[in-house]
């Protein structure tokens, strides 16, 4: 099943994806999950799947304004430094633990969205990734269970303001700036992606391939990601993981490349979607 997030006739919403067809969820179960999130914390999936089968599903998905996947989130854990191609572009040493940074949710928008580029600098860099939404919360999660706390996967540009991210140790600012990180299109549920499925991540931009990985290059994998951040503190439904980016960003390449005005920037993972955002000044 595909979920998405998005705004109808200036509501926000959210519902499931039947071909180019939305099924709007919130009149039918909203009483009790108000939005996705909420969904995802009721645990109500199972509610979803019957009404998708039940109800004929009459928005078109073309029409809608989509919001990030979870518009809401507790928190947004990315990892970095986690393919080894990456690592040696940045000229960086492997870490025994997963390097972790935070992004707010105000630095995201969605699929069709505008990426959009602050006037402080021209450094706007792409990173294609895979995130991870967890469905069941814990703490101090096993990675031998890790899997089973996943609820849905998306795609994400982990978009990065570089000369603001390298200017102190602490990559905060250059992580956060508003509306910089693409976060969809969808998600889709765990149910449609096995634990340890090899998949294919690709970031083109105008069209050019600009990174490719496939997750079992990972350093730290997906349940060491989950374990790892669970330990200092607790995983909860709806909180989102990004799991770190391959080699071939452009601010390592020769010549550098970042994203302007008019630039199309594309995450594709072949389990999930393809995630598509303009870019625009701010």
């Amino acid at each position: 099943m595909k979920l998405i997030s998005f705004m109808n006739q200036g509501a926000a919403s959210y519902g499931a994806v039947h071909g180019d067809r939305v099924l709007d969820l919130k009149p039918l179960l909203g009483a009790k999950a108000p939005d996705l999130k909420a969904l995802i914390t009721q645990q109500m999936l199972g509610e979803a799947q019957a009404a998708l089968h039940q109800h004929t599903p009459t928005l078109k998905l073309a029409d809608l304004t989509l919001l990030p996947v979870i518009p809401n989130p507790n928190k947004v854990v990315c990892v970095g430094l986690n393919y080894a191609e990456h690592v040696r572009e940045t000229g960086r040493e492997l870490t025994e633990s997963p390097a972790l940074f935070l992004r707010l949710s105000e630095s995201m928008v969605a699929h069709g969205q505008d990426i959009v580029r602050p006037p402080e600098s021209f450094r706007l860099d792409y990173e294609g990734e895979i995130a991870i939404v967890i469905g069941e919360g814990g703490r101090r999660i096993a990675e031998a269970d890790a899997w089973k706390h996943i609820v849905g996967y998306s795609c994400f540009n982990d978009g990065s303001v570089r000369d603001w991210q390298v200017s102190t140790t602490q990559w905060t600012a250059g992580k956060n700036f508003y509306r910089t990180g693409g976060f969809g299109p969808w998600m889709v549920t765990a149910d449609e992606i096995q634990p340890n499925q090899k998949m294919t991540l690709v970031t083109r931009l105008n069209g050019v391939e600009m990174q490719r990985a496939t997750t079992d290059m990972m350093i730290h994998s997906i349940p060491r990601q989950i374990a790892y951040i669970s330990t200092f503190i607790p995983l909860e439904p709806g909180d989102v993981i990004v799991t770190g980016t391959p080699g071939g960003v452009g601010n390592k390449r020769n010549p550098q490349v970042f994203m302007k005005p008019g630039d199309v920037a594309e995450i594709e993972v072949d389990a999930i979607g393809i995630l598509r955002n303009t870019i625009r000044d701010e």
